[in-house]
């Protein structure tokens, strides 16, 4: 049995994918909820560099208090090297709340008018600066081994911020934090050939062989975590890094980042 709290333990995953017509290998980190106290994912984040990915996939929720964007940057830093793009989630505007653990398994959570409270700016300044494309209702391209990548992703789409830019189709890769079918449904008609989000934590709470009860949107549980197909489209859900740090138990379901081996 899986049982984890917010210091540990960690995975990284490994899947290759193939067909896509273009080729490299991205490490999809995901919903990390980082707490300056947190020093065990914090070695771990930064151990994620010795894999040396081409690209990093960053699909939101990277803070866990108000306190914790240098923290946070001083983990990620071997990490902003690489190439990488991001979206955010709601975790990276609002800081975290007491409540009843209970609800998360009675359905997606309800988003409050709250005023913002976490240093989103500085965040998104400094991911900027280290080079990595804002994707958060914008467009942009990357050349990675020699390949022109075009990527598309929105913001927060359980926050309701969604906005779609159009993008050129040719080695389309699309990201969002949460994965609600409004959202793939349009990444698909826009021809991408590859979507991440996260936002599931995989189901966080979750019956033997990590089945998840609840994916806190409308994309089936089936498809709460790792990769699949969504209409005939690949879609990577990442299982997420951490929590919320007020509901930081994980059941039969690890806190893990991926590296996908993408070949031609």
């Amino acid at each position: 049995m899986w049982l984890a709290t917010n210091s540990g333990p960690f995975e990284l995953k490994e899947l290759s994918l193939t067909g896509l017509g273009f080729s490299l290998r991205a490490l999809h980190i995901s919903d990390i909820h980082f707490a300056s106290s947190q020093t065990k994912k914090s070695g771990f984040l930064k151990d994620l560099a010795t894999v040396k990915p081409d690209l990093v996939v960053n699909t939101g929720d990277n803070l866990g208090h108000k306190n914790s964007v240098n923290s946070l940057l001083l983990a990620l830093e071997p990490l902003l090297e690489y190439p990488g793009v991001f979206v955010n989630g709601s975790n990276d505007y609002f800081s975290p709340k007491v409540g009843n653990p209970l609800k998360y398994l009675a359905g997606p959570s309800s988003v409050e008018d709250r005023v913002q409270d976490l240093d989103t700016h500085r965040m998104v300044t400094e991911f900027e600066n280290s080079g990595w494309l804002n994707l958060n209702n914008q467009i942009g391209t990357l050349t990675i081994r020699g390949q022109k990548l075009n990527f598309t992703g929105v913001d927060d789409p359980h926050l309701g911020r969604d906005k779609f830019i159009p993008a050129p189709a040719e080695n389309l890769i699309a990201l969002a934090h949460a994965p609600y079918i409004r959202v793939l449904d349009e990444f698909v008609r826009m021809n991408a050939k590859l979507m991440f989000a996260g936002h599931t934590h995989g189901g966080q709470i979750c019956l033997p062989g990590g089945k998840a009860l609840i994916t806190n949107c409308d994309l089936p549980t089936s498809q709460a975590q790792g990769l699949s197909n969504y209409q005939q489209v690949p879609l990577h859900v990442s299982g997420g890094i951490g929590a919320n740090i007020f509901t930081p138990v994980r059941l039969f379901c690890p806190p893990t980042a991926t590296l996908i081996d993408i070949r031609n």
